[in-house]
């Protein structure tokens, strides 16, 4: 079997086939909520024929923030894939993780995609922190329950604030810096927010801990999101990498729903 993983993010849409729980292929393109349903089939095709896997698709999973963009998902699936088994996460659908919040229904369906892979990849007790628009953090409990997060501004979103605000400022490159104490504008400016988020990370993951009543070493902390990278190594928090955390809740959302 091969399933067609699609998180569809506030700024970009990850897409990966996976064969088994392997990601044999994967892509990352605009969230753009001007596409048509149309365009979105035309874009899928076009990169599984790139790929050879055309004729591959045995099931999909989708999982968005965007409700515009899933609008135009659904009426794809239904027109252009509609021999082919789908599940769409929303309030309704299995996935064997109490949302033990105010309203479960209004936490982001690849928040909860990220808490199912934790839990079942790792166990709990869990934490999640994910770097893409917003840097989100999202907690598992020893139980197996998703008991609540945080969410920040996110790297990407805070450089070009803090670009448009500041006169003397601009855009830079996302890299790390050669030292945190900066010589010039640019690595200035790359090492408050690289630095600046991985304190600000391990800050909160460290109360959260604490709040848990859990040992440090007992918690397991997993970086994913595409900005990841960035900051993985320049966190103590971390214990597990995990780029296609989302993808891999997505397959096991669809195999308990199928």
């Amino acid at each position: 079997m091969s399933l067609l993983a699609a998180d569809i993010g506030n700024s970009y849409t990850v897409l990966g086939l996976l064969d088994g729980d392997e990601v044999a292929s994967h892509w990352r393109v605009a969230t753009d909520e001007r596409r048509t349903s149309d365009e979105w089939a035309v874009l899928l095709r076009g990169l599984l024929t790139d790929a050879d896997k055309k004729d591959a698709v045995t099931g999909i999973a989708v999982c968005a923030t965007v409700p515009s963009v899933l609008h135009e998902w659904r009426e794809m699936l239904a027109r252009h894939f509609a021999d082919v088994p789908s599940v769409v996460v929303e309030p309704g659908v299995r996935t064997g993780v109490p949302v033990l919040m105010d309203n479960p229904r209004e936490v982001g369906a690849d928040r909860i995609m990220n808490a199912l892979a934790a839990l079942r990849l790792y166990g709990g007790p869990a934490i999640v922190v994910d770097f893409g628009t917003a840097t989100t953090f999202d907690v598992v409990s020893a139980a197996g329950q998703y008991v609540g997060g945080a969410i920040a501004p996110g790297i990407e979103i805070s450089l070009e604030a803090l670009g448009r605000r500041g006169a003397q400022l601009r855009k830079v490159e996302l890299v790390r810096p050669r030292s945190v104490i900066a010589k010039n504008t640019v690595e200035a400016l790359q090492s408050g927010m690289l630095f600046g988020v991985a304190s600000q990370v391990e800050g909160i993951v460290s109360r959260m801990i604490a709040e848990l009543g859990e040992e440090p070493a007992d918690v397991t902390v997993i970086a994913t999101g595409h900005l990841a990278p960035l900051v993985h190594a320049e966190c103590r928090c971390f214990t597990e990498h995990s780029p296609w955390l989302t993808l891999q809740g997505l397959r096991l959302v669809f195999e308990r729903n199928s």
